[in-house]
């Protein structure tokens, strides 16, 4: 494959992704480039098809990240060959030196490696990161773009490419499942969605879409009771327990009283129960409820 057929195929790559066609056409593309293309350094650097290749290992599909990853090894391993080779030319002809050999384009030398986050993990948002956030042809969107980056940067020392890949393809998944309109449902379900992310007590919720655990798609679909963390449900569940056995302890008996005048509707048609709660040597307590308005008070009548 030469470099004019190197380039024709990673611009319909390009074109695929951002079209958000369906993988499979991305992956195809791929697997043809891992089959087909063994780009020398120079072809790789002026097609920039090294650097476009491993921004999709932070693709949300799973596929089309590991077929990146590995067609990234691959051209890593070309290079390097070429380097070795270059290094050995001297000692089979002139003993000029060679001149030295260019770096490895940033793309394969590290394969696209990103810096992590070395910060606050807790203070992380999108401005203190200095994300562009310009994404869509919607402010509406790119703002909610900016809260789910918020929401997964939080607690996490991911590189900021890595979590705006993940926060615009979550979005995008939402603004599918809403059928493409950035009306309240659209935006409340953002909203949930950072708000569990933020949630201190579910601080897997965000390693999970990071890590491709949870895909955008599924995220996207999650309600409100699946987002929650185990921790938290067992704590619900445990907290209804307690209610229902509160709910089963016999209440004390009220007695009815035509004596006790209620000072609202001035009826007399009073219950009463009695509680000790305060010291022994401390009269009763007395609770007045009346039957005809519902006026409650305690001890003396009041108003």
């Amino acid at each position: 494959m030469d470099q004019r057929e190197l380039e024709s195929r990673v611009k319909a790559l390009t074109k695929s992704v951002a079209a958000n066609e369906p993988p499979e056409n991305a992956i195809k593309l791929l697997e043809s480039l891992k089959k087909d293309a063994k780009p020398t350094e120079e072809m790789l650097r002026a097609t920039k098809a090294g650097v476009f290749v491993a921004k999709l290992r932070a693709n949300p599909n799973k596929e089309i990240a590991r077929s990146a990853a590995e067609l990234v090894i691959k051209w890593k391993k070309l290079v390097e060959q070429e380097k070795a080779s270059r290094a050995q030319r001297p000692k089979m002809g002139s003993p000029a030196a060679a001149p030295a050999s260019s770096p490895v384009p940033q793309a394969c030398s590290a394969a696209g490696a990103k810096r992590a986050f070395t910060g606050d993990p807790e203070k992380r948002s999108f401005t203190a990161d200095g994300v562009e956030l310009k994404r869509t042809s919607s402010g509406v969107r790119d703002r909610c773009i900016g809260l789910i980056y918020n929401g997964l940067a939080y607690r996490s020392t991911e590189s900021s490419d890595d979590v705006i890949a993940r926060a615009v393809a979550v979005e995008h998944a939402v603004f599918v499942e809403f059928k493409e309109d950035e009306g309240e449902g659209y935006k409340k379900k953002i909203r949930s969605l950072f708000a569990n992310l933020k949630t201190k007590s579910n601080k897997d919720l965000g390693k999970r879409v990071m890590s491709g655990d949870i895909l955008p798609e599924k995220f996207a679909k999650m309600t409100d009771e699946e987002l929650k963390s185990e921790d938290q449900r067992k704590k619900e569940i445990e907290l209804e327990k307690e209610n229902m056995k509160r709910a089963q302890v016999p209440m004390a008996e009220k007695s009815i009283s035509d004596s006790l005048e209620c000072s609202r509707c001035k009826m007399k048609k009073v219950s009463y129960t009695q509680a000790q709660t305060r010291s022994a040597d401390e009269p009763m307590t007395t609770f007045c409820e009346c039957m005809n308005c519902g006026h409650r008070w305690k001890g003396t009548q009041s108003t």
